[in-house]
């Protein structure tokens, strides 16, 4: 039998088809057109990148009905066929998505070009802070945007508009409800369960960005050995549990939930947005490079500014800087 290059995909195919069933290692050969030998170093090398592949002799190779790790397989099984997925690039473990991402979109990568990692060693959110991604139990993806017409001082919607998309995937996948902190966070039962990290090139000439980077990481189970200290009182996780396919369904549901976002110019998802904020009619303390100042969080503007009134009266809406929300003192309208 002549051998021919057989990717995983192709391998991964035909097992995700029979989940849970055996199949035997002739068919495996007979379908792809290699040997059965062959069939045994492909199974081997998914196995060394994470897929639960059961073997038993006689009764051949199954995949595990609990498997989930994320690929573009058990991506697309989700997807809508509306969403343009160009390239799916997925990896077992990496500094940080939005770095691959952004080395991808110079290179040339085409809009909706997605980048997935098993874990994170670098992730990070604003401000440079770290975000926690340890392997097998989250979501860290980056996609690739190319908007033709939006200008640098719409950034902030392409954040918000995930944070949504975020909040609806979410909820899709556990019926639990979400809520967005100001700008980027998504939480569940008030602790944070999704961060999200906008990054861009802007053309010095033109003030539209040569690309988008976006980053969202959700943390889809908690961790083997659990949070750390100083998280396991501010985190939580999607799920409490091993899911088949959470990870793959989580980010198919989000990369839905942001092409109806994304391609739209309507105010619902600003309403949206609102409506889901859970700093609105709450103190929040602003930090800004003079110190931290209280102020009561009255609305999001039509530009996803935050609008606050501080205790003088003066009133601000602020399109960046360090907001923090002070969950437990609930400030009545006046």
């Amino acid at each position: 039998m002549s051998e021919r290059k057989v990717t995983n995909d192709e391998l991964l195919a035909i097992l995700d088809r029979y989940r849970g069933e055996n199949v035997s290692g002739e068919t495996l050969a007979s379908s792809l057109g290699i040997t059965r030998a062959a069939v045994w170093k492909r199974l081997e090398r998914l196995r060394a990148l994470g897929y639960e592949i059961e073997g038993a002799p006689k009764r051949g190779y199954s995949l595990s009905k609990d498997s989930d790790f994320v690929s573009e397989i058990g991506v697309r099984r989700y997807l809508a066929p509306s969403v343009p997925l160009a390239r799916f690039v997925a990896l077992d473990e990496t500094g940080s998505t939005n770095s691959d991402a952004r080395e991808l979109a110079v290179q040339g990568a085409p809009e909706w070009t997605v980048v997935v990692a098993n874990s994170q060693s670098a992730g990070r959110g604003r401000f440079g802070r770290s975000f926690f991604s340890p392997k097998d139990v989250g979501v860290y993806l980056s996609l690739i945007l190319r908007p033709d017409s939006i200008c640098s001082y719409a950034a902030q919607r392409v954040t918000t508009k995930a944070a949504v998309a975020a909040c609806r995937a979410i909820e899709t996948v556990s019926s639990r409800r979400a809520e967005i902190k100001w700008v980027n966070d998504v939480l569940l039962d008030g602790k944070k369960v999704c961060g999200i990290l906008t990054e861009a090139s802007l053309g010095l000439e033109t003030d539209v960005f040569d690309y988008v980077a976006l980053g969202v990481g959700i943390n889809a189970y908690p961790p083997f050995e659990g949070y750390p200290a100083d998280l396991s009182s501010i985190v939580t996780s999607v799920y409490d549990r091993r899911v088949g396919d959470g990870r793959n369904r989580l980010v198919a549901e989000f990369l839905n939930a942001f092409y109806t976002l994304y391609c739209t110019d309507d105010h619902v998802w600003r309403d949206e947005y609102r409506a889901r904020s859970c700093a609105l009619g709450r103190e929040v303390e602003v930090r800004t490079p003079s110190g931290v100042r209280l102020a009561r969080a009255l609305d999001v503007d039509e530009e996803c500014r935050l609008i606050v009134e501080y205790e003088s009266g003066e009133r601000a809406a602020l399109a960046s800087g360090e907001v923090s929300i002070r969950m437990s003192s609930v400030v009545e309208d006046k």
